[in-house]
């Protein structure tokens, strides 16, 4: 039970399961087929964006700039389908490459510049979408291509593509964080950067890595994002970035670095799009919705910083209630 309380995935996953039942109190929609359908594919680009915020978050930065980069490669990309003539397939890896590059960019100027993280993508935050709406005289692209949708609605042996995807890309983030030399040099970079390079770790490098990863992402929800609507518009993925900062948060991310689990982050991208979800069941308008993004932001936060007291908290309950039974069976050996 003690081992089981201090499993990355059990908090979130508690979070996501009392989100549902509250909303499911509020509204009788919530577990229809359509709604949840629709859930599962409303929460694919969240919780993909959400792989990158939290690696950079894990490496002891943040990044408040995949919104923006989502509005600008949805451009980038509609406007190569329908304007320039590029292949179906050339401008996807060209969208994916140029998202990574700015990935590598915010990365380069944080690690190198050692300008600090969140003045770096604040100024990628503006400047992103302020590139977006110089596509097109800032004008949505609409009917980009025929052949984006299926990369969304599309359908392997019955599975919704965008399911296929969560599953694919957060086995392969786990197996990146957990496994292999690259993901423990970001946990050992956020957890302590000066001891991290006295063991020779190159620390600016793994930090570049991790914003590299979070531009791909950004990337990738961007093709996702575009697929989904057909189109590429300025006014794409805004708020995306507090909602896959929520995401890294609930799941226990530490904004402090070197703690984060991406199995864990699935599950607080749920949680945060079940929280839309239901907002939007009951009619409650966009703007009270940021509020309340924000706000569950400052409360995962507040757990974190209180993680220590509440565990100890468990401990003591643990321990009182395994005396207390221990206590009940020398009564009954007495008696």
């Amino acid at each position: 039970m003690k081992r089981l309380f201090f499993l990355p995935v059990t908090g979130p996953a508690i979070a996501t399961i009392v989100v549902a039942l509250l909303v499911m109190s509020t509204t009788d929609r919530f577990l229809t087929p359509g709604n949840l359908n629709n859930l599962a594919l409303q929460v694919s680009i969240v919780a993909l964006v959400a792989i990158g915020s939290t690696a950079v978050i894990i490496v002891g930065g943040i990044d408040l700039s995949p919104g923006s980069m989502i509005a600008l490669l949805t451009m980038l990309l509609a406007m190569m389908l329908k304007f320039w003539g590029f292949g179906f397939w050339p401008a996807v890896v060209l969208a994916l490459a140029t998202g990574a590059a700015i990935g590598a960019l915010n990365g380069a100027i944080t690690a190198y510049l050692r300008i600090p993280a969140f003045i770096t993508t604040l100024a990628g935050l503006s400047a992103y979408r302020g590139l977006a709406f110089m596509f097109n005289n800032g004008s949505p692209v609409f009917e980009a291509s025929d052949r984006l949708e299926p990369l969304f609605y599309g359908r392997l042996a019955g599975i919704p593509l965008p399911l296929i995807y969560i599953v694919l890309f957060f086995a392969v983030a786990h197996w990146l964080m957990r496994r292999t030399r690259l993901g423990r040099s970001i946990y050992a970079v956020g957890g302590n950067a000066e001891a991290a390079r006295l063991s020779g770790i190159k620390v600016r490098r793994i930090q570049l890595c991790a914003f590299t990863l979070a531009g791909l992402m950004a990337a990738i929800g961007a093709v996702l994002m575009a697929a989904r609507l057909n189109s590429g518009s300025p006014n794409y993925g805004a708020g995306l970035e507090l909602q896959a900062i929520a995401a890294a948060v609930i799941g226990g991310a530490s904004l402090a670095g070197g703690r984060g689990d991406m199995v864990a982050t699935l599950f607080g991208a749920l949680t945060v799009t079940i929280v839309q979800n239901g907002l939007n069941l009951n009619a409650v308008a966009t703007s009270t919705q940021n509020v309340v993004i924000g706000a569950i932001i400052v409360l995962a936060v507040a757990i974190d910083m209180w993680r220590g007291e509440l565990s100890r908290g468990f401990v003591w309950a643990l321990g009182l209630l395994h005396s207390a039974r221990g206590a009940r069976r020398e009564r009954r050996k007495a008696q």
